[in-house]
């Protein structure tokens, strides 16, 4: 199964005992409940990153194929995994992020999930608000830099 492009920003609420319910407007686009149950790991930066399963799958599988003998491959294994667990959306549509994850982000009540391409960033509301701050000066300089060529061919 192939999800869809995922797209949106939403407001979410952390409850007490870690759990967060997913917007209605997010489930409308994964669609069948073979995608509503995910996989969630630190990110990049400090956010978490959670992935429906099915991309999670495809995802492993190229990072699986690595060479566990080169050590910049393994510190990389290490941290792509490390906090990952699975979750899945209970009957009020809400999932439970560990306290350990949460810690991490720095989330302590509000959340702003960001859907793009076939995954969800979940940030700290004030972490995320401070990363719009620092958007880059000159958007469409960053633009022609990352997209100017695709494929050594002008977009």
């Amino acid at each position: 199964m192939e999800i869809q492009q995922l797209l949106g920003e939403y407001e979410c609420k952390i409850d007490a005992k870690g759990r967060m319910r997913m917007p209605s407007g997010l489930i409308g686009q994964l669609g069948n409940s073979e995608a509503l149950t995910f996989v969630i790991n630190r990110g990049f930066e400090k956010c978490l990153m959670l992935y429906p399963e099915v991309v999670w799958e495809k995802i492993t599988n190229e990072i699986n194929q690595l060479n566990l003998y080169n050590k910049k491959n393994r510190d990389f294994v290490r941290y792509f995994y490390r906090g990952a667990q699975k979750v899945a959306m209970d009957s009020a549509d809400r999932i439970l992020v560990s306290k350990r994850l949460l810690e991490y982000a720095g989330v302590e009540k509000e959340v702003i999930l960001s859907a793009y391409s076939d995954r969800i960033e979940i940030w700290a509301k004030h972490e995320y608000e401070q990363l719009l701050d620092e958007e880059p000066v000159d958007f469409s300089d960053l633009a022609e830099d990352v997209l100017g060529k695709v494929n050594g061919k002008p977009l």
